[in-house]
């Protein structure tokens, strides 16, 4: 009897198990179903779109007024300079900024311009701009590095401009085959281009920043500002290295999958937590950690855009 009765919880308990886990299981499963429509109802919905690319437009504003404020800043600080890289780099921060955010304050009309080729123009030129803006504070680092171990920089804006030339013309012929015959295959070789272009610009951080960031390890302890100028490297190279990263990353998914694509009304979430990475917080961070202005006196005229 007692054996009987021992069989019997046995087995109760083994049902009753398996009814928790089998429950566990289903509130997993519910739970996972309403996220996945809290996600579907949210890009779907064109009010939620409208906010999102509202938020994003108000968070670019943000950035660019900051950015233009900078540059008001410098300029006053030394108003008998011309175009010193850091006046430019801020500029072109204030431009791309300002322009993604009047892209997504009409985000909806952008959608709708026709011909098509004309979306795609609108939504990459900012992308172009902001590799330009960020491979200047490559070149800025380049020519420091190669002038402190005493080799001739001559060539180096040379190449920039040739570099960033060669980008824009083939952006540039690619736009003009989409216009010419509308395929996916172009749609994705452009977004292929951008990814390899976005990893250029990701090397080249690491290079330059890193190479700098070693040369200044190398300086005395007691050197004047080495320790600021090392963490100021560190955090620049770390933070640009890995937008760039991440843009090439999504760049690869969004030529591939459709549900990556960025480049539609209805991704209104992914393309809050996209631009949100690859833009808004890296050119925020950058913009908060180099503020500090030029002397008023002193600078030489290396720092300046020729």
């Amino acid at each position: 009897m007692r054996s009987g009765g021992l069989e019997m919880m046995l087995s109760s308990s083994g049902i009753l198990s398996s009814s928790s886990s089998s429950s566990a299981a289903a509130i997993l499963a519910l739970n996972l179903k309403e996220a996945t429509n809290w996600w579907s109802d949210v890009n779907e919905s064109p009010m939620w779109q409208d906010r999102i690319f509202h938020i994003l437009a108000f968070l670019y504003g943000i950035v660019s007024v900051i950015a233009v404020i900078q540059l008001v800043r410098i300029q006053l600080r030394v108003p008998d300079y011309g175009w010193t890289t850091q006046k430019v780099f801020h500029f072109l921060n204030f431009l791309v900024n300002g322009v993604r955010a009047l892209v997504f304050l009409f985000r909806r009309d952008a959608q709708n311009m026709q011909p098509e080729i004309l979306q795609h123009i609108l939504l990459d030129i900012p992308s172009l701009a902001f590799f330009t803006t960020y491979a200047l504070l490559v070149l800025f680092w380049a020519e420091i590095y190669y002038q402190a171990r005493a080799v001739s920089t001559d060539g180096l804006r040379p190449s920039f401009f040739t570099i960033n030339a060669v980008v824009y013309l083939i952006q540039i012929a690619l736009w003009l085959v989409l216009w010419w015959k509308p395929v996916q295959l172009m749609v994705i070789v452009s977004k292929m281009f951008f990814a390899g272009v976005s990893l250029f610009a990701a090397l080249g951080f690491l290079l330059y920043g890193g190479r700098l960031f070693l040369m200044l390890q190398r300086f005395p302890v007691e050197s004047k500002g080495r320790r600021k100028k090392l963490q100021e490297v560190g955090y620049v190279t770390s933070i640009c290295f890995t937008c760039f990263l991440i843009r090439c990353i999504m760049m690869c998914f969004d030529a591939f999958d459709e549900a990556a694509d960025l480049d539609v009304l209805d991704h209104p979430i992914l393309n809050f937590i996209y631009y949100l990475l690859v833009e808004i917080l890296p050119s925020s961070l950058v913009l908060f950690i180099l503020r500090k202005l030029p002397p008023k006196r002193g600078i030489t005229q290396n720092h300046q855009i020729q």
